[in-house]
């Protein structure tokens, strides 16, 4: 796919009426003060526009570096712009009505909206998946691009998986139904305090927080690898040390701790915890994690800088 087959992809046309839409969708934000689940009915249209256009321009995107199966993939992301677009339909069709889109089953057309969406999404889900096997059979010859792709979009997977935890009713739902089931907090009811502009809760556990950071994996660790590349062609310097190697190791390093993340977030919601108030093992598991990826990029950046010379040639004697 070329750069006008770029901007001709329906992923790309989706991502423009993202950001389009979200101009009025912030204003309404600002304006209107209709409340669902506790903050502005507007945030929620806004975040997923957002989402969207990232996620359509970086799936256009790969799918442009693809080898083999481009065509195949091509179809598959028109469907994809297809589904996501239905899905933005329904979300800001029930901020205009005043109420949820998600695990609103309170009418048989809330119910068959929110079907509608959970279909759209898995079919998504089985998208980008198979984009993302033809991608890993496509290799570019460049080591840490390959791997920050594959690794982004295996996290990704992971993180969109995650929503599947949302959809059961809770014991509180199931005890007194109305019409809501499955919630994205976990020790307390949806709506209450949270973070700005997120939302996500400061008083419970929130399963967006890993959805949000393992589905951005696809985005993050090959922004990773542009940004290595930048700063090895600005500075001389740097692009001694950042040889194909340190780059590769850098991005290794980076996968596993995104992983890391990805399961430490998704065991604090579990466990209740706001992201904001880690405590008991996901604390320790935390800083330990931590600690170990820092010190090893610090002994990867270590020996980039001062690599080990290589022994003098053995002389060869007659």
């Amino acid at each position: 796919m070329t750069a006008s087959g770029l901007r001709r992809s329906p992923l790309v046309w989706l991502a423009a009426a993202m950001l389009v839409l979200a101009v009025p969708t912030t204003a309404l934000a600002v304006l209107d003060p209709v409340q669902i689940t506790g903050t502005n009915g507007w945030v929620k249209p806004l975040k997923f526009e957002l989402s969207i256009a990232l996620y359509g321009v970086t799936l256009a995107w790969l799918i442009t570096r693809l080898r083999r199966g481009q065509r195949l993939a091509r179809a598959l992301g028109a469907v994809a712009a297809a589904l996501l677009a239905v899905e933005m339909v329904i979300i800001i069709g029930a901020a205009v009505l005043g109420t949820t889109s998600h695990f609103n089953v309170s009418t048989p057309a809330h119910a068959v909206a929110f079907a509608v969406m959970g279909v759209s999404i898995a079919v998504v889900w089985l998208i980008t998946a198979v984009v993302g096997v033809l991608l890993w059979r496509s290799p570019s010859g460049d080591a840490a691009f390959d791997l920050s792709v594959r690794a982004g979009v295996v996290l990704s997977l992971a993180g969109m998986a995650v929503a599947f935890l949302m959809t059961s009713p809770t014991s509180a739902q199931l005890a007194d139904f109305r019409g809501i089931s499955g919630a994205h907090t976990v020790g307390a009811g949806d709506g209450g305090p949270g973070l700005p502009l997120l939302g996500w809760s400061t008083v419970a556990g929130d399963l967006r927080v890993p959805h949000f950071v393992g589905m951005h994996a696809l985005q993050g660790l090959p922004l990773l690898v542009l940004a290595l590349s930048l700063v090895a062609r600005r500075w001389p310097a740097a692009a001694t040390a950042l040889t194909a190697r340190t780059r590769l190791e850098l991005v290794t390093l980076a996968s596993v701790g995104w992983g890391a993340a990805l399961g430490l977030l998704t065991w604090q919601a579990l466990a209740g915890q706001s992201v904001t108030s880690p405590a008991g093992g996901v604390l320790v598991a935390g800083a330990a994690t931590t600690a170990l990826l820092v010190g090893a990029a610090v002994v990867v950046l270590l020996h980039a800088a001062h690599p080990t010379p290589a022994p003098p040639a053995t002389p060869v004697t007659p």
